[in-house]
């Protein structure tokens, strides 16, 4: 059973550093692991479901979750007098964007809701 976990990590591992490569090699302005993400998204679409294994992994990976905003958190306390000096413009960005976020997902879940509507046409 460690094996498999193993390999699965592994997997994981090798997407996020074909990720990084991809962005790297084409000068995409996307975080390395963000496109590595993607990678074993289109991985798992083409098998077509979720292996037990790397399901299993992820599921660990998640509950270990918390440890992974440390480093978050010490970038922010490293660069506090940057964040003092920049926060209406972090502020601005972090509402527009969250209204752009709020907007979007109204109007996609809205036009999923009219495509799933029955027009009665079956009966």
């Amino acid at each position: 059973m460690g094996n498999i976990l193993l390999a699965s990590f592994t997997a994981i591992l090798c997407c996020q550093l074909a990720g990084e490569l991809l962005v790297t090699a084409l000068g995409i302005p996307v975080p390395g692991p963000v496109a590595g993400m993607g990678i074993l998204f289109a991985f798992l679409l083409i098998k077509g479901a979720v292996p037990d294994s790397l399901a299993a992994t992820a599921d660990n990976l998640l509950s270990h979750l918390s440890l992974l905003f440390v480093p978050a958190g010490v970038g922010i306390m490293a660069h506090f007098a940057l964040l003092r000096e920049e926060w209406p413009a972090l502020m601005t960005a972090l509402v527009l964007s969250t209204l752009a976020t709020i907007a979007v997902t109204a109007g996609l879940m809205s036009a999923l809701a009219k495509k799933a509507e029955p027009d009665g046409s079956d009966e």
